[in-house]
């Protein structure tokens, strides 16, 4: 069984972007560290255009082969007229008014979207599937997230789009790692408690 990971940055107050979504003001906090962690541990997370700029396209995917987000994420992309922004995964949209995919490496799934990340969980592969976000289909697929990985940036928000898009519903995960970087940045990673 593949796992879903919602790998994820946020605002130390659980914000994972401005009331609109956005989450330029956490970009500041790209540095070389930062980059080294990104290709070591999850170089398939960068976008494809990202990828090239920074030297990875030729690294291999190491966790994950399958991305999933939500049409809000996906929207950045298009406006910028970028149709496939992980080309390097097999790529999923949750959208309810996306009726057609601008592209042919770009499912889609307008129902079901726990039947289809259910299937996608069930297929036999060594890599899982990253969760891009956003809020909305986090909050959609809770029962189904295996791990999160939280890129906590030293900002406090204050108010904006909280990590998960959903009603009260206690969900208990585990804590398996934490790593901290220079610019104070905190990788945690749980794992879900069965």
């Amino acid at each position: 069984m593949r796992k879903l990971t919602y790998f994820i940055a946020c605002s130390i107050d659980g914000f994972i972007g401005d009331p609109e979504g956005d989450a330029s003001t956490m970009f500041r906090f790209i540095d070389e560290e930062f980059l080294s962690f990104i290709k070591e541990e999850y170089p398939e997370t960068m976008p494809t255009l990202g990828r090239r700029a920074f030297g990875m396209d030729d690294l291999p995917n190491k966790r994950f082969d399958t991305i999933i987000q939500g049409r809000g994420s996906y929207d950045l992309a298009l406006k910028e007229g970028i149709t496939s922004p992980y080309a390097h995964l097999r790529e999923y949209v949750a959208s309810r008014t996306l009726t057609e995919s601008p592209d042919p490496n770009v499912e889609i799934v307008a129902d079901d979207l726990v039947g289809r990340v259910r299937a996608l969980k069930a297929e036999d592969s060594p890599l899982g599937i990253y969760l891009c976000g956003g809020a909305q289909i986090a909050g959609e697929l809770i029962d189904e997230v295996d791990e999160i990985v939280i890129k906590t940036y030293p900002l406090v928000y204050g108010s904006g789009m909280p990590m998960f898009g959903s009603g009260f519903a206690a969900t208990e995960f585990a804590l398996e790692s934490v790593r901290g970087l220079n610019n104070g940045m905190v990788v945690r990673t749980y794992s879900r408690k069965r």
